[in-house]
């Protein structure tokens, strides 16, 4: 029977890459895995799969009767759907750990760095198995992507070790242009609907039995969605209805200046200022050195909230 090592919902480049990586490992190790994704590819992710020569995965967004391998992530909000329906063998993440439970004891590895890429790099380390010139390009744009070229608080020495190690197979002697193109990539918004853009990179959370969705945009310049914003917060609006949330957060980085505004829609609009120390100023606030929603929005939010 095959094995779906799939990212969570709204897929990133770290999801992508690490489904892609660890099913390759699963391969060498006599597994029959294959890649899957929960949603289409992002204009970074694209790019990423395009330059090292990548095929996108396969779309899978129901894990009824399937045996599943999940990788960044471990909440039932960002799992396949029907997952009572599925059997997990093993989780991959680097993430907090989420609410999902298993019958049978599986093998789970969840460190605190950067990225999954890391932790992947260090699973092919240890199963003794050599990473290919294309997968490790592939990991290590994951790892830029998701430290912001080690700019993000979640950053750590094991990321930067990782990448090292990457590059030099990978055959990149320029982090800063690579990580650069795929930032260039990642703020392709032009023609793109405003709802999509809050779904590029989204996520839902339970906060003490309120469901959240807080999204993230990353641009080399906030001015870059000025035409946008406003639609953007219809958007937020549009998805708080539909999803019957309590709160949706957007973050507007800015990579180049490390801070974002963070807009907010949101049945307690106060929860902001619990969380944050800032009141909005109109629909939105800047909040400088924001970079990382895992580090600096979920956890101040989750205690703003009493969870």
């Amino acid at each position: 029977m095959s094995v779906y090592v799939v990212g969570h919902k709204s897929p990133d480049t770290d999801s992508v890459a690490s489904a892609i990586a660890y099913a390759e490992l699963k391969k060498a190790m006599g597994m029959d895995a294959i890649p899957a994704m929960q949603g289409e590819l992002n204009p970074e992710s694209t790019m990423v799969l395009n330059k090292f020569g990548f095929a996108a995965p396969e779309l899978m967004t129901d894990g009824a009767g399937k045996q599943l391998i999940l990788v960044d992530h471990s909440d039932i909000a960002q799992a396949p759907d029907n997952l009572d329906q599925a059997e997990i063998l093993e989780i991959v993440d680097h993430h907090k750990i989420g609410d999902i439970t298993t019958n049978n004891p599986i093998f789970f590895s969840a460190q605190p760095v950067g990225c999954t890429g890391t932790v992947l790099k260090q699973l092919y380390e240890i199963y003794n198995v050599e990473i290919s010139k294309n997968i490790a390009g592939i990991m290590l744009c994951a790892i830029l992507s998701d430290t912001v070229l080690f700019k993000s608080p979640t950053t750590t020495d094991a990321d930067k070790q990782a990448c090292e190690g990457l590059a030099k197979i990978a055959g990149v002697d320029d982090m800063n242009g690579l990580a650069m193109e795929m930032f260039k990539a990642k703020s392709a918004v032009e023609g793109v609907a405003a709802k999509d853009l809050v779904f590029r990179d989204y996520k839902d959370f339970d906060m003490n039995g309120k469901k959240v969705g807080i999204g993230q945009l990353e641009l080399v310049d906030l001015s870059l969605i000025d035409a946008v914003r406003d639609d953007l917060y219809s958007a937020c609006q549009e998805v708080k209805t539909e999803g019957g949330r309590h709160s949706v957060f957007l973050i507007l980085t800015d990579i180049m200046k490390e801070g974002s505004d963070l807009m907010a829609v949101s049945d307690d609009l106060s929860i902001v200022e619990k969380a944050f120390g800032k009141k909005l100023e109109g629909k939105w606030v800047w909040i400088d050195g924001m970079m990382s929603r895992k580090k600096q929005a979920v956890p101040p939010l989750q205690k703003a909230f009493g969870a």
